[in-house]
């Protein structure tokens, strides 16, 4: 349904009102560069340039992701800033580096982007490393970019490292435990070491036990580590509360300070990942502007009270930068009533949750923000759960047992598409095959044109994965 013929003034509280329905235009929600049309069709914004969704749904289909790299490139800009101004006017003597998180999305249109913006790379895995040096061999950048190297080191990881030091890249690896540091003894370049703090906040991931990095008494106890220049850890994700970066980066100051007594050449913190995505809409997180803030202005007064040079600081917020610059769509191929629960049908979805969305039932049982992508002024609404294009009861999205309110079919509405936002961070690298489904197109959107980066899987193609 069009948006209706009004006065200019009824029509524009018309649209604030579709707007403030959706919540597009709002950069709490990470959706300032999202708006709709006159026709109620959803559009994203580039400058003054605008990329009408259902024009690029006509053109490559269902199901596609659409991906945003300027939406990327700012982010990364913006943050790279922020921590640069706020050293400047705290008087903070240490240096911030950025380090883009290779697992949220090694897609090399998400990778390069940032890296052309300031990003260093951090990798979790040999594999990961070999695209660095893929890019290296291809000469995407400059060697004074800085690699760390996070994960279980493998012989393979570790021979890599060495391979890629011996080249002239400053490539760091991260020491997770006495395995690994013995094996480092004799690495001639510089190395980390992570740390599991002893502290707890409050977050969407959060465990008991952790198994990763040594426990703050085992890295006193070892005191000397050659070449050490890094010390790491990681909180958690989807990080609820400024205080919850605060806490952690006081407590690993103090550590620092002790182990610096016996490593003059530490110099760094990376205090990792953590910052939250508003993946549902419903309230606003913390600023960035007021988290930097923050942060910097707790790491000045740590250090000082110690009475230390103020460490070099490293970010690696990788779901912050890569989620809300690439969104999924997809087409409802058909309704259907609910047995025992008239208010609410079902919506299939040419699409699955198991197979493109895979954190909605997998790792972090992802919340979405799920949108029309046409009709957005339709008058009538519709209770509805989602169900995907598997055989599986798992392949659904019921908004946790509530339900999703989006466009009734009627006369007008019959042909109707859903948009997922915020889909950039990790489903890529989580899709699977389930059934056989093909993964979906990837278009590219940038400087005012459109390319396929991707094309949907044939049968024939999927086939030839598994044997055939």
């Amino acid at each position: 349904m069009l948006i209706r013929e009004f006065d200019g003034r009824e029509k524009s509280d018309l649209k604030k009102n579709l707007k403030r329905l959706w919540k597009l235009g709002a950069e709490e929600y990470n959706t300032q560069y999202f708006d709709i049309n006159k026709g109620g069709e959803l559009v994203v914004k580039e400058g003054h340039y605008q990329y009408n969704i259902i024009n690029l749904v006509k053109k490559y289909g269902t199901p596609t992701e659409v991906f945003f790299p300027y939406i990327l490139e700012n982010r990364v800009r913006d943050m790279i800033d922020l921590f640069n101004a706020y050293i400047k006017i705290s008087g903070y003597k240490g240096r911030f580096y950025y380090h883009y998180v290779m697992k949220v999305n090694q897609n090399k249109e998400f990778v390069l982007p940032a890296i052309a913006e300031g990003a260093h790379i951090e990798v979790s895995s040999a594999n990961e490393l070999y695209l660095v040096k893929r890019m290296i061999e291809q000469d995407k950048f400059n060697r004074r970019i800085r690699v760390t190297c996070n994960g279980p080191k493998t012989e393979q990881y570790i021979q890599l490292i060495e391979e890629l030091r011996s080249k002239g890249l400053i490539v760091i690896p991260i020491i997770e435990n006495h395995e690994e540091l013995e094996r480092l003894k004799k690495f001639k370049g510089e190395v980390g070491v992570r740390v599991n703090l002893d502290i707890k906040i409050q977050a969407h991931w959060d465990k008991k036990f952790n198994h990763f990095g040594f426990s703050e008494d085992e890295l006193l106890r070892i005191g000397k580590i050659r070449n050490l220049s890094i010390l790491h850890y990681h909180i958690s994700t989807q990080i609820e509360k400024i205080d919850g970066f605060v806490k952690p980066l006081k407590r690993a100051i103090n550590l620092y300070a002790k182990l610096k007594e016996k490593n003059p050449g530490l110099d760094t913190i990376d205090f990792g990942g953590g910052v939250g995505v508003p993946y549902e809409k419903k309230r606003k997180l913390y600023s960035l502007k007021n988290l930097v803030n923050q942060m910097i202005k707790a790491a000045k007064k740590e250090s000082d009270k110690l009475g230390i040079k103020h460490p070099n600081l490293i970010s690696e917020w990788g779901s912050y930068v890569a989620a809300p610059a690439q969104i999924s769509i997809f087409k409802v191929q058909a309704e259907k009533p609910i047995t025992g629960k008239a208010d609410t049908k079902w919506y299939f979805i040419d699409g699955s949750f198991i197979t493109n969305l895979t954190d909605t039932w997998s790792v972090r049982r992802q919340k979405w923000e799920i949108i029309p992508a046409n009709h957005m002024g339709a008058g009538r609404m519709q209770k509805v759960w989602l169900a995907g294009s598997t055989c599986d009861s798992d392949d659904r999205y019921t908004n946790s047992g509530s339900y999703l309110m989006l466009p009734k079919f009627t006369e007008d509405v019959t042909e109707l598409y859903l948009v997922v936002m915020d889909t950039g961070a990790y489903q890529d690298a989580l899709g699977n095959h389930h059934c056989l489904l093909s993964s979906p197109a990837k278009v590219i959107c940038q400087n005012g044109e459109v390319k396929l980066a991707r094309r949907r899987e044939t049968a024939d193609e999927i086939g030839k994965q598994f044997g055939w």
